[in-house]
């Protein structure tokens, strides 16, 4: 599965205002950034990724997911720090 395929899954799926896929083969590095995440616990936030991606999860497209998940204050403090390759 491609990078791009899961980015777009997501768009299409969630209200996110940036994401971003690493990864290959089936091994993937997710960072999602919405205010669709606001009042959600981080088990919820985990869920509301995974949701979209189910299908390409059960078939094996996708055999391990590591998701990192902010709204767009949290993204606008932390991604300097976190994530200088990106800010």
């Amino acid at each position: 599965m491609e990078v791009t395929e899961i980015e777009n899954i997501l768009k299409q799926a969630l209200e996110l205002s940036f994401v971003k896929v690493q990864g290959d083969g089936s091994h993937f590095q997710v960072i999602a950034v919405g205010d669709c995440f606001a009042e959600l616990s981080r088990i919820k936030r985990q869920q509301a990724v995974y949701a979209p991606l189910n299908s390409q999860i059960a078939d094996g497209s996708i055999h391990a997911l590591t998701i990192k998940t902010f709204t767009e204050e949290q993204w606008q403090r932390d991604k300097k720090l976190l994530f200088p390759d990106l800010a």
